[in-house]
């Protein structure tokens, strides 16, 4: 039992922990001390919902209709190299790495940002619902590996929120955001030409 749990728990945090969409979302709204709590909340919550119906179904859907997991698969790869080329572009600039300058945002528009980020990402359904749900369907125990998958999510997104508001003072200044940012775009574009090549 206790190794199903642990099971689940390793696979998602290897793979949640990959710099992403919503993780760099979540650091950024962290470092800016910007209702990064509600974000990551929010994270967690859709990372179990998938979760779940992967474990129990959605996974194993996917995986008999080639034609919907090759849309979901090139959609990723779509949306990673747009995010990539955003990062870049704000790398470029600055002034645009401020966050002091920024405007704040409401906890309206961090949720429905949140959200955007992380229910149009085509990468977060092939982590949680294709490959966690696709393992956690063949465990003996799929409830209980979907459990340690959810700790894993929860435990990270806790982890980003929290550890980038300590660390605001520091990785505020433009120069860091922008190696940030070139850091995003290598990864992006890295997850990118993994899931081309897949």
């Amino acid at each position: 039992m206790m190794s199903t749990y642990f099971t689940g728990l390793f696979v998602a945090t290897g793979l949640i922990i990959a710099i992403g969409a919503q993780n760099a979302f979540v650091l950024g709204q962290s470092l800016k001390r910007e209702h990064h709590l509600t974000a990551a909340i929010l994270c967690m919550s859709c990372d179990a919902v998938l979760i779940v119906a992967g474990t129990f179904g959605l996974g194993a859907l996917l995986q008999e209709h080639s034609l919907l997991l090759e849309i979901t698969r090139w959609g990723g790869v779509l949306f990673l190299l747009s995010y990539a080329a955003l990062a870049l572009r704000r790398a470029s600039k600055p002034t645009a790495l401020n966050v002091d300058v920024q405007p704040p945002r409401t906890r309206r528009a961090v949720i429905l940002a949140t959200l955007a980020v992380t229910l149009l990402n085509p990468h977060v359904y092939l982590d949680t619902v294709v490959l966690i749900g696709s393992i956690g369907a063949q465990q003996q125990l799929p409830g209980i590996f979907a459990l340690g998958a959810v700790s894993g999510s929860i435990l990270w997104f806790t982890a980003l929120a929290l550890g980038g508001a300590w660390l605001a003072p520091w990785l505020s200044r433009p120069y860091t955001w922008k190696l940030i940012d070139v850091g995003v775009a290598c990864m992006m574009l890295s997850v990118a030409w993994g899931l081309a090549n897949s």
